[in-house]
């Protein structure tokens, strides 16, 4: 089976929720499977300190997730339109895997959910692009032929998937923002199928 890997950080379940949605779409492509990992909780003023498996929820991730994948989904909430810092930090981790260029060549895609409508979501799935293009990755969004991109009236962009969840964060996903989680689930599952070279 070829792996998608499907890493998120995640405070108030939004991403967490979308990263499900995600993954159901990558294994609706047969010959694909989904693995869903998240990063810890970091602190900014003295040393973080988090259990090695989660109380609850998906495992955290380790290099070797990103090294094993074919694909990658990438989520994070939208903190002042930026990634959150704990998947940053994950991020700032992966030298190795750069120098080795143990990503290059692979297909990935980006996902955000953020508490208010306007609240920097396109500029949060683009910063989380970043580090994905300097590690040589294959960029992927959703097509303007993804009928919801023009019915949603909440999260939804050509960029990677978005999610409006309110400001205390209990909005439910909608409809068009669910059907646009699987559509990229597929649309990431099948363009990975496609590059993964059959032996």
């Amino acid at each position: 089976m070829v792996q998608v890997l499907v890493l998120f950080f995640s405070r108030d379940g939004s991403v967490a929720r979308m990263a499900q949605l995600i993954a159901r779409g990558i294994e609706e492509v047969g010959g694909v499977e989904a693995r869903i990992r998240t990063v810890p909780a970091i602190s900014s003023v003295c040393e973080a300190v988090e259990e090695s498996i989660p109380k609850e929820g998906a495992p955290y991730a380790s290099l070797e997730d990103l090294k094993e994948c074919a694909g990658l989904a990438l989520g994070s909430p939208a903190y002042f339109g930026n990634m959150a810092s704990p998947l940053k930090h994950f991020l700032d981790g992966t030298g190795s895997l750069w120098l080795s260029g143990a990503l290059s060549g692979k297909p990935a895609a980006v996902f955000t959910s953020s508490g208010t409508l306007h609240g920097g979501q396109e500029s949060c799935l683009l910063s989380m692009m970043v580090p994905l293009l300097h590690h040589g990755m294959l960029l992927m969004g959703l097509p303007s032929t993804q009928a919801e991109l023009s019915t949603t009236t909440t999260g939804g962009s050509p960029y990677g998937v978005s999610h409006w969840s309110g400001v205390d964060g209990k909005k439910e996903i909608s409809n068009e923002e669910a059907n646009l989680c699987r559509a990229l689930g597929k649309r990431l599952a099948h363009t990975t199928l496609s590059l993964t070279v059959k032996t």
